[in-house]
């Protein structure tokens, strides 16, 4: 491994709450000195980053990287790729691959090819139930010892509460974190969008905001009763943030994430059918989505994720009711949430741990810019301009809302134990 000295950066460390221009040393993959060489410290590469942000790599909680089994929408070369690219050191995978991840052999493959790419760090999440079919509960402890980091259903609800009962017990048991997305089924139905005023006059069926709130009454009752560690993933009501801020309160172990697109999108960007727009959970009223403001202001939200879903035109392209769910986001996270900081005043280390070094306390590391700390480090120009074409994004999957919109915020260098990785 090279020693490389990060020549005049503005360093912001989100754990310190801290923003300082100083050099920053690099060896053996870690970081070794802030300020001042460390005795003997030989520089190999040295990079000007005058005028740039340095701040540790994000870290995103949930990125659909469709391998196994979905490989005509993106590979792991491609999303790994796209993730550095967005400065995105750390990724956690659903489980929701074709087949599930539900056998150690399949998480340990995974790991090792994503491992071999050098890239990002890959963070899986195991499946909760076999073939996530919801009847019986996989081996958790062995998926565990393979590398999965959490368990999950991804967006297939248990319906059998007995058998969530039993898996939130076994998870206990052995300080397991289930991570759930909160949707009962049954209400949703064949629903497609926010269940609204909106939808009902383009006369799209709608998912009410019930849906959430009864599944999360549901998982809080078993946190209750079992003990369970429980992470809400993709909150989208303000109903929804209400229940949890109480849970929180008193003292549940539970912590939830938010989409990028539901902090700057609502219902009514739908516009005429527009596909790009269809997200699970549904985009919600724009009441809902100042709701998700103040909560990740006030700390009920305790991370964004990009919800990176990459899907192939002939997904998308098709009318709103048919249309997949989903968009590529994980080179759309950091100027998406600087656009939030901005326009809320937050401050660049309070804005840049709902990235970093929350959701990487989550994983069991800490991602600041402390000696001793990993060198998975981000080097951005916060004040410089670009615009999303699909063209020029590395993720295969082209689809977003964000289409031609102009964004603030350019990753430059991306560095992953110590290497540079993109630039």
């Amino acid at each position: 491994m090279k020693n490389i000295l990060l020549k005049n950066g503005c360093l912001v460390d989100p754990i310190a709450g801290t923003e300082q221009v100083a050099d920053l040393y690099l060896a053996g993959g870690k970081i070794a000195a802030v300020g001042a060489a460390p005795a003997g410290f030989a520089v190999d590469e040295t990079i000007d980053a005058t005028g740039l942000i340095v701040a540790p790599g994000l870290v995103d909680l949930a990125a659909r990287l469709r391998e196994p089994g979905y490989e005509y929408k993106a590979t792991l070369k491609s999303e790994m790729a796209a993730a550095v690219a967005g400065g995105v050191t750390s990724v956690v995978c659903p489980p929701d691959t074709d087949p599930a991840l539900d056998e150690s052999g399949l998480v340990t493959n995974l790991r090792q090819r994503a491992k071999n790419l050098d890239l990002a760090r890959l963070y899986p999440v195991g499946a909760l139930t076999v073939g996530l079919k919801g009847k019986e509960i996989t081996e958790m402890a062995m998926l565990k010892e393979a590398g999965c980091v959490a368990f999950s259903q991804g967006d297939v609800p248990i319906a059998d509460l007995q058998v969530l009962y039993r898996a939130m017990l076994y998870a206990a048991n052995f300080g397991f974190e289930l991570r759930l997305r909160p949707e009962e089924a049954s209400l949703v139905n064949d629903g497609v969008a926010h269940d609204g005023p909106y939808a009902s006059r383009l006369g799209l069926t709608g998912i009410p905001v019930i849906a959430e709130t009864i599944a999360i009454a549901q998982i809080v009752q078993l946190m209750r009763a079992t003990g369970c560690r429980v992470h809400l993933a993709r909150m989208s009501s303000a109903a929804g943030l209400d229940m949890v801020r109480a849970a929180k309160a008193e003292g549940l172990p539970l912590t939830c994430d938010v989409s990028i697109n539901h902090i700057h999108l609502a219902d009514i960007d739908i516009g005429f059918f527009d596909s790009q727009y269809r997200f699970d959970p549904p985009l919600r009223a724009v009441s809902d989505r100042d709701a998700i403001v103040k909560a990740l202001n006030d700390g009920t939200i305790d991370a964004i994720c990009s919800d990176h879903s990459p899907v192939d035109d002939d997904g998308k392209l098709l009318p709103f009711a048919q249309a997949e769910r989903g968009a590529t986001g994980l080179e759309l996270l950091l100027p998406l949430t600087l656009k939030w900081a901005s326009s809320q005043q937050i401050s660049l280390p309070q804005a840049l741990a709902k990235i970093t070094s929350t959701p990487a306390k989550m994983l069991g590391f800490e991602a600041g810019l402390s000696v001793g700390n990993r060198a998975d480090l981000v080097l951005f120009d916060a004040k410089a301009h670009w615009q999303v074409i699909p063209e020029r994004l590395k993720s295969q999957g082209k689809n977003t809302p964000f289409i031609g919109h102009e964004m603030l915020g350019k990753v430059k260098y991306t560095l992953v134990k110590g290497k540079v990785i993109f630039a």
